[in-house]
Formats: C-alpha cells, structure tokens, sequence
C-alpha cells in the first residue's frame, strides 16, 4: 500500500510517526512507553509493569469497571491490546476508520488516567500468575530469560518473576504509571487514512492528561561470555536449545537486511543450508535464526528442538555451515536467491496498515530513526557477500556468547555440543 510518513514533536515532549495511507479503511494506533520490566523501581516488585498494562484497561476517569469500557470500545468492531518486555508497555487498537477519534479517546482514557484499584490488582495479580505458570510449561519460553540472565541482562526467569508478585501493592502500580507515563516518555505510531486529520490528532495527542516527566534512556547491558546451561525438565522428551552470539554495537538498516538475508540461506526454507539440511536428514523438525539490534548492542540467535540421539548431529551440521560462512564459502546464487527472496516478502509486508506501522515501529522506538519502505529494495539489492561474511565474522568472533537449553540431560552433554560450534569457528 502506497504511504508517506512524517515524523511530529509534539509540544508535551512526546514524538511519533503520522503514517498516511491514502483510502485505507482502517486506523491503526500504537502508543509506547519505554516502561518495561527494565524500568521497575526494584527488583523485589519486577512484575508491577506487567501487572500495570493488565490493569490499564479497567477502572478509568469515565468508565467504572474493565467490562463497560470494553462494551464501549469495541461496539462498532473495534481492537484494543497490550504488551509489555523488557524495555516496553505498548498499547495498540485498531477500527474502522469512521471512529478513529473516538478510538483515540478512549486510548487516552485507559492510557492517561486509570483508576487502579485493590480489586483489580487482586484479579490481575491472579491472571498474570496463570499467565507466567503457563509459560514454565513451554520450553521455548523457558530459554531467552535464562540465556538473557547467564549473559550479563538484568531480567528475571519465570519462576523468579512468579515470587514478586505477591510483593506488589497499589501503591507501587500507582508509581510505575507516574514515573513512565509521561508525555517525554511518550512515542506513537498512527497509521491510516490521514488526510485532513493530521491537525486533529497532534491536538487531541497534546491534550493528553499526561505529566512531562523524562524520556528514558534504554539501558546499557554488560554482556558476558558464559558457558551452557542447562534448565533441566524430566519430563522433556527432546531437547529444546537458544544460543546467541552477541556484539555491541547496533546494526545499521542495511546490516539488518544482509544479516535477515544470511539467516534465509541459513533456516529460512526446507532448502536452506542448516534447517533444509536437518530436514533433509530427518534430524529436527523445526529450528531457525533470527537478528536483533537495539541502541547498543545486536543479537544473532539460534532456536530450536531436537530429540537427544541426533543433537550431536545437528550441531555438527551447525558448526560446518557457520564455519563456511566465516570461511567465505557462500555462492552467489544463493545470495541472489535470498534477496529475491527478501524482496517478495518485503512487498507482502505492506498490504494492512498493521503491517505497516510493525515495519516503523522497532526501529523508531529502538533508535529513534526509520528508514522509508520504499528505501527498501535498494538496501535488499546492495547486499553483496563482503557483508555477510564480515558480520558473520563479526558476530562469531566478538567472545560474547551463550547457550541454554531444556531437556532431561546432563551438563556434560551440553557443554560438548557447545563446544562442538565454538571449537569449530
């Protein structure tokens, strides 16, 4: 979908990204806080940002209760959703595009002028342990906070955020929300048919009953070298593995597409060179690479699940393609291949206003820059070998690294398979 977007400083402090999208028939919102589970006041209450983004929803400055707001805002088909990680509470809608400044209304209800009461943070203290206990039982969950700890990250495993929960009282939600909801603290990204409306919603944005407070600053990990670990599970039928390779410093745009280039070739397809190969073999049935870059630091990471007998298997195969990489043994027609690849699915990305306030959104409140989607193609048609292979390198050769895994095995066992990739590059 054709777009343009500017980005507003609004005179509050908050700033954010107007994306029009001339005819579209939706608008979408997204409001961001940097708020997360990084930015408690302490440890022994890590869980109150969690719990604040669940009790956002309820008891408000018009509205008495979570349900009468809800009948409100969604009676003409309407969506509203929150989340928050380590560094973010973001709140999204969608609607049809005849009530958008209704819908605006009502975010700023929930977002600027809760009601937080001891009623709703006892049910919400009961959802949230429900919703943490359902996440011990799925592996895959289990792996990055551990992995995330062992490195160097501040954050909490599941279990360790289960036991702060009965420490938080409604004083202390009452003070997350004061000191990050702010309106420096505040980004946006609105996405939709903007015509003649720009004017309306920078006013109705710094009408918001918002205190000026201070924008955040996104923290500064210290990373770490760390040997495996293992999260052991007697139940575990197969072995579910994380591992990163870390390096400090943020990738720009055109690093990102050419390391997303490199993890295609590597996991993307049943013909790439470890998650094809794996399959080919009928070693693992699923697994694949991704790469994450933030202010400071960048992440290239490795999931996946595979039965104990062929885990030696698969990360010898691992090691050699990673050791080809590094060794520049990469053809160009495969490189020719991922980025026509790469720029299919770019222009997939643009059909929904969703999709593209997504594509702005991790760069803009990351970095605080974005690139236009129509820069796009001539970044995917520049990536060449040299690159790949340099922060392949990079990435391999920084000392920061990790591996995690959940299964019913001993540590002996892991740290041989670890070692099987870090002897190998």
């Amino acid at each position: 979908m054709k777009h343009s977007i500017e980005e507003i400083n609004l005179k509050s402090g908050a700033r954010g990204l107007l994306i029009d999208v001339p005819g579209s028939s939706v608008m979408n919102i997204r409001v961001i806080f940097r708020a997360g589970n990084k930015f408690v006041k302490k440890a022994e209450i890590y869980e109150v940002a969690h719990l604040m983004e669940h009790m956002a929803f309820g008891r408000n400055a018009e509205y008495r209760d979570e349900q009468a707001y809800e009948a409100e805002f969604t009676k003409n088909g309407a969506y509203h959703n929150a989340w928050t990680s380590d560094y973010y509470i973001v709140y999204e809608s969608e609607c049809a595009d005849f009530e958008w400044d209704r819908i605006l209304t009502l975010q700023e209800l929930a977002i600027a002028r809760p009601r937080f009461n001891e009623g709703e943070l006892a049910a919400e203290k009961g959802n949230v342990r429900s919703e943490l206990t359902g996440y011990q039982n799925d592996y895959a969950r289990l792996i990055w906070p551990k992995l995330q700890q062992e490195l160097g990250e501040k954050v909490l495993t599941y279990a360790e955020r289960l036991k702060t929960i009965n420490n938080i009282e409604l004083k202390d939600v009452r003070e997350h929300h004061r000191r990050t909801h702010t309106s420096r603290n505040m980004q946006f990204v609105i996405t939709g048919n903007l015509r003649g409306r720009k004017r309306k919603i920078i006013q109705m944005l710094e009408n918001w009953e918002l205190k000026p407070g201070e924008h955040f600053e996104l923290p500064i990990n210290a990373y770490t070298k760390t040997s495996p670990v293992v999260i052991r599970r007697k139940d575990a039928s197969n072995v579910s593995f994380g591992f990163s390779f870390v390096i400090q410093r943020s990738l720009e745009p055109k690093e990102q597409y050419a390391m997303d280039c490199l993890n295609h070739i590597l996991n993307g397809t049943m013909n790439s060179k470890i998650f094809g190969e794996a399959r080919r073999r009928g070693i693992v049935y699923g697994m694949g690479s991704n790469t994450e870059s933030d202010c400071w630091s960048s992440t290239w990471d490795f999931d996946g699940e595979v039965n104990a007998e062929n885990a030696a298997e698969l990360f010898d195969l691992i090691a050699v393609e990673l050791v080809k990489i590094i060794n520049g043994d990469i053809q160009e027609p495969e490189i020719a291949a991922a980025r026509s690849y790469a720029l299919g699915r770019q222009q997939m990305l643009a059909q929904t206003a969703d999709q593209i306030s997504m594509y702005y959104l991790r760069n803009y409140i990351t970095v605080g820059t974005f690139e236009p989607m129509s820069d796009a193609p001539k970044m995917i048609a520049a990536i060449d070998k040299s690159t790949i292979v340099q922060l392949a390198r990079e990435f391999m050769q920084s000392d920061i690294s990790g591996l995690a895994t959940v299964g019913n095995m001993n540590k002996a066992l892991v740290d041989e398979l670890w070692n099987r990739v870090l002897g190998a590059i």
